[in-house]
């Protein structure tokens, strides 16, 4: 393999790319900033995939046999427009022209998400859309153009809540309100989310890559682990942390907090707590995941060694965000 990573200095870049250099695979990620681990900086050429010239030229140069499509805009402001997400729109039409005309690429992973459907019932097909946000229905039309466009074979991946090191958020959000002592959860009623954790979407990637195309190509695949209880996963990580199990507190407290995090987030002040976060930590919303395990396998990790080797890395990288006396 030949593999070409757009985008692989992100979050879930960064740990692919990583363990490519581990496989001693070939590889190339093009991206606009450097890698995060040095030793990855041999392996990168600064570019971006929406100047389409500079990207055909720099496929028909390297001559990729595969491709992983990870770049993108991932944030989900509700304030922002389509016209916000044109990496995702343009530049994943641009990937996919490129791939096309080199003529040399046996399999294109593109990274979609599970926010491309968003109902309490499963979807009906791998074409049934339900975005509820703008960054959702940016991902439904690059899944769509790649329908569209490619004569070569394909795979589509859609990220559950992908966690681990190198994380571009949590270790300012939700660990860092952890490792605060502010967290707090609400309620013990089960909430079944589907969450991910790194090592094992790097692991199904890869298998992906391996693969006999014709049994992957033209198919959605969810990345992650199995749904779990919301709480097993937060109190995982407190136990990480802080040597302590999560707090938790009645839901209509945490619901009154969320309302006065409203007010506040309106007049410019940052709060732990809003109505949008509230509704996440109470809504159950697990993806499909039966494909996955029965085409990859089940996850390499489990959850207790992921939280295992993130809390390592936060020693390392975040050691604010561990405040134990001891190791864990």
């Amino acid at each position: 393999m030949k593999i070409l990573v757009t985008g692989g200095s992100g979050f879930i870049g960064t740990n692919l790319t990583e363990f490519f250099y581990q496989q001693g695979w070939e590889f190339l990620n093009i991206d606009l900033v450097p890698p995060k681990l040095p030793f990855l900086g041999n392996y990168w050429l600064e570019g971006d995939i929406m100047e389409k010239k500079w990207l055909v030229e720099t496929f028909e140069s390297y001559r990729p046999t595969h491709v992983v499509h990870l770049a993108a805009e991932t944030d989900t402001n509700p304030l922002k427009t389509l016209e916000s997400y044109v990496v995702n729109t343009i530049g994943s039409e641009n990937v996919i022209q490129a791939a096309e005309e080199v003529r040399t690429v046996n399999l294109l992973i593109l990274t979609s998400t599970q926010f491309v459907y968003q109902r309490s019932t499963p979807p009906a097909n791998d074409e049934d859309f339900a975005p509820h946000t703008v960054y959702g229905e940016s991902k439904v039309i690059s899944e769509q153009k790649l329908r569209s466009l490619a004569s070569f074979p394909w795979t589509i991946i859609r990220p559950t809540n992908i966690w681990g090191p190198w994380h571009l958020r949590y270790p300012f959000e939700f660990w860092k309100i952890l490792a605060e002592g502010k967290y707090f959860h609400p309620g013990r009623a089960s909430v079944i989310r589907s969450y991910g954790y790194v090592g094992n979407v790097v692991h199904q990637i890869a298998t992906l890559l391996s693969s006999d195309k014709s049994k992957v190509s033209g198919k959605v695949f969810y990345v992650g682990d199995e749904p779990i209880d919301l709480y097993e996963w937060v109190n995982g990580f407190s136990l990480g942390q802080t040597g302590k199990p999560v707090r938790v507190v009645s839901r209509p407290l945490v619901r009154a907090l969320a309302l006065i995090g409203d007010v506040l987030k309106a007049v410019g002040f940052n709060f732990p707590i809003t109505s949008s976060r509230y509704f996440s930590m109470t809504t159950s919303n697990p993806a499909p995941m039966g494909r996955t395990f029965e085409e990859l396998g089940k996850p390499r990790f489990t959850i207790q060694e992921g939280i295992a080797h993130t809390v390592n890395w936060m020693k390392i990288h975040h050691p604010h965000l561990v405040p134990l006396k001891k190791d864990v």
